[in-house]
């Protein structure tokens, strides 16, 4: 056979032997893994570039009749129902008997499962053919990053009992995580506006089935009550002024505060704590759900060994009661927050062993953005940032080092 000269003609040979598979739950995940290469090399939005080719696939082979042509072209159909030309795509006249079968589907039971910190949350749909010829009850797996703000990795898959048996089990033996059943209107609209932000990444995860399960992940949430949502909704706010003063005056009467010797502290080192304090809440109001209270091994990593070092410029006294001001507001927030106590434990050890690092970065200042580096040579030259005449002058002196160009 001739190399295909077209994706769409690509798409076509490698359907090829979309007849012979066994079920319509098969063709689908063949048409999803087929859609997924399209998925992975878009540059701008990924949705809307399947959805785009497969209005261009469904246009071009508009008259195939090839038995592989007319199936994948259904199959396309119910994955993508939303792209033009849909409307008008008829089974052919030898399509498996399947066929009949492809998109309907029919919840059976909806799950979510995540760690006590809030870190991740894994949402588990199952579901069921309307008749038993289109296939075996499958699967949906999707994992939400709430540090990043994506949806991380998606699967469709089964047996769909063991996939659930073995997700409850796991949760079961870890006090650290916790499983429920979820409510499947919630659970698309949060996989669903996670989902969002991840269709629009210039670079995907690198690992998992994202790419190739993605579009039908997409057909599955469909099935789903309630509707799509925007990207940005749901989102929680960033702390107001008020709500930061409430939280810190908390915090400073509480006995983690006292414990780390927060609650009286010199004169002197209140600008350092209030300083330190900011940061943290300055950090939490950075990720999509900014709560304040939401730390975990992982965040503080996060804060303690990156953000705060492109973010922050620190004197010697900000750097020495930071890890002390983020272990006792750790173990405020997770108080607040109802975590077990082990929870706690394991984020505060988890602080303790980054100092070092953390001390070290400081140290370097390998990890300070362009601006950070700028403002911390400023403050180390003594030049005030509130005299424009000097800081004219420190610029002036020092342009070499602050731009690309010498001149």
């Amino acid at each position: 056979m001739a190399t295909p000269q077209t994706p769409y003609e690509a798409v076509l040979h490698a359907a090829r032997d979309v007849t012979r598979l066994d079920s319509a739950l098969d063709a689908e995940m063949l048409g999803a893994a087929l859609l997924g290469s399209v998925y992975a090399v878009a540059e701008t939005d990924r949705e809307a570039a399947v959805r785009e080719f497969v209005t261009g696939f469904l246009a071009v082979t508009a008259r195939r009749r090839s038995a592989a042509a007319t199936t994948i072209r259904s199959v396309f159909a119910a994955l993508v129902p939303e792209a033009e030309g849909t409307a008008r795509v008829r089974p052919g006249a030898y399509a498996p008997a399947w066929a009949g079968q492809l998109g309907k589907v029919h919840l059976t039971g909806a799950w979510a499962y995540g760690d006590v910190y809030g870190d991740q949350t894994s949402y588990l749909a199952t579901f069921a053919y309307d008749d038993a010829e289109g296939g075996p009850e499958h699967a949906l797996v999707a994992l939400v990053d709430h540090n990043i703000g994506i949806t991380k990795d998606v699967f469709v898959g089964g047996p769909a009992e063991r996939i659930v048996e073995q997700a409850r089990e796991i949760c079961t033996e870890d006090e650290l995580t916790w499983f429920r059943t979820e409510d499947p209107a919630r659970m698309r609209a949060e996989v669903g506006r996670y989902l969002a932000v991840t269709d629009s990444l210039d670079e995907l995860p690198a690992q998992g089935s994202l790419a190739t399960d993605r579009a039908l992940v997409g057909a599955r949430l469909a099935v789903l009550p309630g509707r799509a949502v925007a990207a940005d909704a749901g989102t929680r706010p960033p702390a107001t002024d008020e709500e930061r003063s409430r939280l810190i005056r908390g915090f400073l009467g509480s006995p983690e505060a006292a414990r780390f010797g927060l609650d009286s502290v010199a004169d002197a080192e209140l600008p350092s704590l209030h300083f330190c304090l900011g940061l943290l809440l300055d950090h939490a109001a950075s990720f999509p759900d900014a709560d304040p209270t939401r730390w975990s091994p992982m965040v503080a990593e996060l804060f303690l060994l990156d953000w705060v070092h492109r973010r922050a410029v620190l004197d010697m006294d900000d750097a020495a009661m930071l890890p002390r001001v983020l272990r006792g507001w750790a173990a405020y927030a997770s108080r607040l927050r109802g975590l077990p106590a082990a929870a706690a434990h394991r984020t505060d050890e988890a602080i303790e062993e980054m100092i070092p690092e953390f001390a070290r970065l400081y140290s370097t200042g390998e990890r300070r953005s362009p601006a950070t580096a700028a403002v911390a040579q400023l403050m180390a030259d003594g030049v005030d940032p509130d005299d424009p005449a000097a800081l004219n002058a420190w610029i002036e002196a020092n342009r070499h080092r602050l731009t690309d160009d010498p001149a």
